[in-house]
Parts: structure tokens; C-alpha cells; sequence
């Protein structure tokens, strides 16, 4: 995975992201937390502390917050992040056949299952009439199948590569 997309944790910079945050309005944990892992594409362990003290909140308050929302992360994102929808639109046209698929897929080529980390499922996007739909790199993709999410994301590591 390239390290160059996701900067490498620094305080400052955590510190330089919070401090308007805070200013403007008091207890901002969340938005906080969603300020770091936009910039280091994850909420490194320290920065709860960080967030906690920013904030004047106890550090359980701020990984109460982290641990509720599902869409933030502790660890770096996978290169080619694909998260299939899970919500029931998509469920009742092939998305359970469609997550099986997708992890036996992964299963037999490591090399995939590494680009595109574990399996994150999201729910809803917006595009039941087209379900299963799937996000690879966060480009939506409706009707999803093994074979377009593996073209796609042959796709986004190519121009990841360009970038």
C-alpha cells in the first residue's frame, strides 16, 4: 500500500486541524475526529488524547464518539477501499450472494485482498434502484458484480499509480 496518499501521524498537524475547530464552537468531538482522519486518512490512537484535551472532554468521551460512528477508523484505509452496501434495497437483489462472492474473491488472491483491505460494509447509498451497489475508492457503482468491482478497482489503482 503507498503511504504517500495518507500523511504519516504528526500532532502538530493534528493540533493545527483542531484549534479552529475548537474555537468556533465548543465540543466539537466529532467533527474533530472527522478533521483528522481526512487529513491522515485515520484517527491515530494519540489523537484521542489530543481531541480529548482540545476539547476539555475525558478521553471516554471521545472514544464513545469514535467507537459509534462506523466510518471512522483507527488504522490506515486499504489502497483501493471497496465497500459494498448492506442496506435491505440491495440485500434483496443478490447483496449477501454479492458479499460472498466478493470474499472468495479475495480469498483466492491475496494480492486483491490486500489492495482492498477487509470487508466495510456501508449502508445505503442512495442507489437502490441499481443494487447491489458498491463504492470502490468512492466512486459509486450500481448492478455490482466480481468482475466490474475487480475491473474497478484494476481502475483506481492504475490511476493511483499515475497520481
Amino acid at each position: 500500500m503507498s503511504t504517500a496518499r495518507y500523511p504519516e501521524w504528526q500532532a502538530e498537524a493534528a493540533e493545527a486541524l483542531i484549534a479552529p475547530i475548537v474555537a468556533r464552537e465548543p465540543g466539537p468531538v466529532l467533527l474533530c475526529l472527522q478533521a483528522v482522519q481526512a487529513h491522515f486518512g485515520h484517527v491515530p490512537g494519540d489523537a484521542v488524547g489530543l481531541i480529548a484535551d482540545a476539547c476539555n472532554v475525558s478521553r471516554a468521551d471521545v472514544h464513545g464518539v469514535f467507537t459509534f460512528y462506523a466510518d471512522l477508523r483507527d488504522t490506515p484505509p486499504p489502497a483501493v477501499p471497496v465497500r459494498l452496501c448492506a442496506a435491505e434495497a440491495c440485500q434483496a437483489v443478490v447483496g449477501r450472494q454479492l458479499k460472498a462472492e466478493w470474499a472468495a474473491a479475495c480469498g483466492d488472491d491475496a494480492q486483491l485482498a490486500a489492495l482492498t483491505g477487509v470487508d466495510e460494509p456501508i449502508f445505503c447509498l442512495g442507489n437502490c434502484a441499481l443494487g447491489p451497489a458498491a463504492l470502490v475508492d468512492g466512486e459509486l457503482m450500481g448492478c455490482a458484480d466480481v468482475a466490474r468491482l475487480k475491473a474497478a478497482v484494476g481502475q483506481a489503482q492504475l490511476a493511483g499509480e499515475g497520481a
